[in-house]
């Protein structure tokens, strides 16, 4: 038994990895393209693990996918590969639209050819698990309820409009030729290994650099925050008892402000590394401009994950912040590399240009 993970050396799919090879002793292949927040470092501690194979390579080409699916057999692809980050779609979103809806299409027709290759018995039991965002479901006013699975798609930006194509395009290869599909809708992550373009690991690096700490518009945005442990958890389960066909959202069920979120981070700076002048590090903080269609609030409604599959986050959001600041603050090195580009050499090196 094996499963092929895609974009496993990303924020959350390396995170999944590393768990997935620390509780199973079922194999993983790990297809990742290795575009900048692709980080081979977050994967060290499994260099010489017999059970995990990294392959570089794109989602979007089928002859490096079938290769992969005809040699390892696996009962499962977890498609974790994506653009991501909301910034970057807005001013480039030609690469979301390639990565993200083509790049899909081309991977679930690949793992189509397969899946009808296989016999009777393994077609009922494979599993093509996409795993999404909350985002693709637009935004909320201070009232509204949290998103369920059954909301409306109303994606408001370049990249969650390609994610929540990508999700219809596995729903309807389900419906169509009858792929067992799962989906999964996930909050904001945050935990180790995080690339720092997003709020919470920039927040803490630019903190500790003597940087300002920039908030968008007045603060208030509100998201709720999923620890990406509890969020692996959850994926497993999914994957484990999960109905094919069924879409189940992951949240954290701790709605904060982007401004909460960037206070706790300094409060909890100001008691982990105390600045040598000891002032608090919210004097970094300072207000931008909002970025243009910034969805005011997100929120998550798990009941379905609780209910239906016995899960619900191990995690706080107190426990898990604390437990990002002081695994950033414990990483230098991997931080220092991200931030310097030096952990791009070792890809260079092995592959060229993997950009």
């Amino acid at each position: 038994m094996t499963i092929l993970v895609t974009g496993g050396a990303g924020f959350i799919g390396g995170n999944f990895v590393l768990d997935w090879c620390g509780v199973t002793d079922e194999p993983v292949v790990n297809l990742d393209k290795l575009t900048y927040a692709g980080n081979l470092e977050t994967l060290a501690p499994l260099r010489e693990h017999p059970g995990h194979t990294f392959v570089h390579g794109d989602i979007g080409d089928r002859n490096r996918v079938e290769q992969l699916l005809t040699r390892y057999t696996p009962r499962a692809v977890l498609n974790f590969a994506a653009e991501s980050h909301v910034d970057r779609s807005i001013h480039g979103p030609g690469d979301f639209i390639q990565t993200n809806i083509v790049g899909t299409y081309n991977l679930l027709e690949t793992v189509r050819s397969y899946w009808h290759g296989l016999s009777s018995a393994n077609r009922k039991e494979f599993r093509f698990l996409q795993i999404s965002t909350d985002e693709v479901y637009g935004s909320l006013s201070p009232s509204d309820p949290a998103f369920t699975e059954t909301n409306r798609y109303e994606p408001n930006s370049p990249y969650s409009a390609s994610k929540a194509a990508s999700d219809h395009l596995v729903r309807a290869w389900h419906h169509t030729y009858g792929i067992p599909v799962l989906t999964t809708n996930c909050s904001n992550n945050y935990g180790p290994y995080h690339f720092p373009e997003k709020l919470i690991p920039l927040m803490i690096v630019n903190a500790l650099a003597g940087k300002t700490l920039p908030v968008y518009g007045d603060g208030m945005q509100v998201r709720d925050w999923l620890y990406v442990k509890d969020h692996c958890r959850a994926i497993r389960r999914v994957l484990e008892a999960g109905e094919p066909g069924e879409t189940y959202n992951i949240g954290g069920w701790s709605e904060k402000t982007n401004l909460e979120i960037v206070h706790t981070l300094c409060a909890l700076l100001d008691a982990l590394r105390p600045k040598p002048d000891g002032c608090s590090y919210k004097r970094q903080i300072i207000f931008v401009a909002d970025r243009p269609g910034h969805d005011r609030r997100y929120a998550i409604n798990a009941r379905k994950m609780e209910h239906a599959l016995g899960w619900k986050p191990m995690e706080t959001f107190e426990t898990g912040i604390r437990k990002t600041v002081q695994w950033y603050l414990s990483n230098p090195e991997w931080v220092q590399n991200v931030q310097s580009g030096a952990y791009r050499a070792w890809v260079t090196k092995q592959y060229g240009d993997a950009g």
